[in-house]
């Protein structure tokens, strides 16, 4: 059975995969547009970082999170300046990070989505008198909604196993910034290998599930193109 902490584990972990999959289509929409879109030669910079993640150790992405949330760093004295309180070992900092963390599983399939839809549904939109931000909504999102759909799942995937940067940047502060991948080290390192194994089962069940909807989607959207 799980434990008062892990049911507490568990919430925290879905509800920080919930906000960052959010705020991760908000800012990786417009992203992934003007990487499908622009031929500026700052593009393939931009790709680069946004793709950093991929290859960059968690631990050491968190630890440049947390010296930037620190009070001595940038963004720590940023937000002490307006007021407003620290992010670090708190659950928007994890939120932060799971963001960046996460950036290029939802920046890269609606990058792709964008660039197979091309430019000329928005053209043709474009002689019919629509506005851009119409043309998006009506024309783009309909059009992308498979790429929308995967990066969602993907994003929400990923953030749900995240360990190295959320452990960096918020600690291990049970009912506040301890998540689920946390928690399975916690019982491992206590050999309490039941509890370990009933949470680690349930993300690897979950992980299995989401992989198979991201693969039937993929097929899905390969057959309707193909016809």
């Amino acid at each position: 059975m799980f434990q008062p902490t892990d049911l507490q584990a568990l919430a925290i972990t879905f509800k920080l995969a919930a906000y960052s999959t959010i705020l991760l289509l908000i800012l990786g929409a417009p992203l992934a547009w003007w990487l499908a879109n622009s031929k500026s030669k700052l593009r393939p910079v931009v790709e680069a970082l946004v793709a950093l993640p991929l290859v960059l150790p968690p631990t050491v992405l968190g630890f440049y999170l947390l010296i930037a949330l620190s009070p001595n760093g940038f963004l720590g004295q940023s937000l002490e300046f307006l007021g407003l309180p620290g992010l670090a070992f708190t659950f928007p900092g994890l939120v932060l990070g799971s963001v960046i963390y996460s950036l290029p599983f939802v920046v890269q399939p609606l990058r792709n989505a964008f660039f197979a839809l091309g430019r000329r549904p928005l053209e043709v939109s474009a002689t019919l008198g629509a506005g851009q931000m119409a043309s998006f909504y009506y024309v783009v999102l309909p059009m992308t909604r498979l790429g929308f759909l995967s990066a969602a799942v993907l994003g929400f995937a990923h953030t749900l196993g995240e360990f190295g940067v959320v452990l960096m940047i918020g600690g291990n502060i049970p009912g506040e910034t301890q998540v689920v991948s946390i928690a399975i080290y916690e019982h491992v390192e206590a050999l309490a290998y039941a509890e370990a194994h009933l949470m680690a089962g349930l993300l690897l069940g979950i992980s299995f599930l989401v992989l198979l909807l991201v693969n039937l989607l993929n097929r899905r959207h390969s057959l309707v193109g193909s016809q």
